[in-house]
Parts: C-alpha cells; structure tokens; sequence
C-alpha cells in the first residue's frame, strides 16, 4: 500500500527558480512506498488552501518545499489535521530546517524523506498564529516587514537592507509577564523562540529546544551603534546565553504589552499586530520527517 505524499513548492522561496525540483524528486523518490503529487504556490497564504484541499483528498505527508514561511503555512494545517510534515528546505534562511538537522542539500533532503523517520516537536501561537521556529517583535519584525516589500530576496539583499534600517531603528519598552513573573523592559527587539536560530546558523536562543515543551524569550537590550559588530558576532557564535547584550528568560504562558499597535514577524513573515501579544506553547503537537 503506497502512501499519498504532496509537495507544496514555493517558487520564489530564497530567491532561487524551483523548476528542476519536480524532476529531482521524480528521480530520487522511492516510487515503491510513495505515491507523489507536486503543486506550485502561486500567492501568500495558498499553500494553506492547497493542504486544505489535499488533506480532503487522502494526503497523509505534506512537504513544505520553501523556506520558513512556506513551511509554517503548510504546518499549520498539518498540525490541525494531525498528519505528517516532510520539509525541502529551499528559503534564505531555513532555520527550523537547520535546528532540526534535515540537510540542505536537495537530493539529501529527498532520500530523508524515503527514510520515513518521524519524532514530534512543539508548536506554539502568537495571538493565535501558529508558529514553529521563532517569533518576535522589534527590530527583526520592522526589519521583516521592510524586507517583504523589497523586491531583493536572499541573504545578500537582507544584510543590506538591515545595515540602512538599523541606523534609525528606535528601542521599544515592553511589559513581558512570563508564567505569571513580570517584567518591565527597553529592547531593541523580543523574540520568542521555539528552535535556536533565524537561519543560516545564526542563534538567538543556542538552549533552545523544540522537544521540551518551553519558548524561550530572547530580550535583545539596547545597544550603541558601535556595539552592532558584537552583536553579530554573539548571534554567529552562539553565545546569546552567556551574552551581557542578551537576556533569556524560558517559560510556557507569555504575555507581552506594548504601547502602540505595529510590525511583529511569525516564522519571518510579516505581519502587524495590537498592543497584546498572547503566547502559548503546545508540547510534541507537530509530526515532521526527520533524520
């Protein structure tokens, strides 16, 4: 009995054409254990509609060919839906891809799949929204948010952009309460992480964990212009725990205020959100395919 299989491909995922990778799963696939469906997302938010559809249709693994975005629009269905997830990572940054250790060489990514090994991982809401790498608010959303609006996708294009914005980037004071404890902060940016990187090996949260039913709150403090080298080098070496410019905080309930309505990023898509932020972690709720 062959198991239904659908790959969800986001073409512009990382700025990178994804025509051959039909063909490459055709080739390295196992064609003895899958039957393999492919449909191509032509708009934001229609991965979302194509699980929809395919779920009703007997698809029992959904792979997310994409980035983190991709990713948390298809996962979010299987979540709901309780089947399971596969993921190609294809976007600038692949972070929970990454932290998950699923390789980011294509025809790796794809004899994974054949393996058909699966654990669970936690998920988490931000006001509802499904999330499964990192979420936030700050610097990083504002930055999103700008970025989505650049017609430059990939790394390059986010590293340049992040240079001219941080300049007139004004720190944000945020009321945080986590597991009941409040906190009254100045940040350049919070976010909430579920793994420990944004992607492409850069880690805000190195403790992090996807298996231990905990977010943790990653509080970037304000910081001189002239400090902004250091802070890179903290985020690319991984020592954000042990970092003066970083607090960390691990908790399951977060509620965070903030003065005025605006940016916030889920998965690194942009989006805009109230005052009130409601976070919520949902312990080894997500079926993925990993090594």
């Amino acid at each position: 009995m062959k198991t239904n299989i659908l790959f969800v491909i986001n073409p512009i995922s990382g700025g990178k054409a994804k025509l051959r990778i039909p063909a490459l799963i055709d080739k390295y696939l196992d064609k003895e254990k899958f039957n393999a469906n492919f449909l191509l997302t032509e708009y934001a938010g229609h991965a979302t509609e194509i699980v929809e559809e395919a779920i009703a249709k007997d698809f029992d693994i959904i792979v997310a060919a994409g980035g983190d975005g991709t990713i948390n629009e298809v996962a979010s269905k299987v979540l709901e839906h309780r089947k399971i997830l596969g993921i190609l990572p294809l976007g600038s940054g692949n972070g929970l891809a990454r932290f998950l250790n699923i390789p980011q060489n294509l025809k790796a990514a794809i004899l994974l799949i054949n393996q058909l090994k699966t654990e669970k991982i936690d998920s988490a809401t931000f006001n509802n929204k499904c999330f499964f790498n990192l979420a936030g608010m700050g610097f990083d959303a504002h930055l999103s948010s700008a970025f989505s609006k650049d017609k430059k996708r990939g790394l390059a294009g986010y590293i340049k952009l992040s240079l001219k914005e941080v300049f007139s980037y004004k720190d944000e004071v945020y009321s945080i309460n986590i597991d009941g404890v409040n906190y009254k902060r100045k940040a350049f940016a919070v976010t909430i992480a579920n793994s420990s990187q944004y992607g492409n090996d850069v880690y805000i949260a190195p403790d992090a964990s996807v298996k231990d039913g905990l977010l943790d709150v990653c509080i970037i403090k304000p910081f001189s212009i002239l400090k902004l080298p250091v802070l890179s080098y903290v985020l690319l070496k991984g020592t954000a725990e042990t970092s003066g410019m970083i607090e960390i905080i691990k908790g399951k309930n977060i509620k965070i205020s903030r003065l005025k309505d605006g940016p916030v990023h889920v998965d690194g898509e942009p989006l805009k959100m109230g005052k009130e932020i409601q976070v919520t972690v949902n312990p080894l709720s997500l079926e993925v395919i990993v090594p």
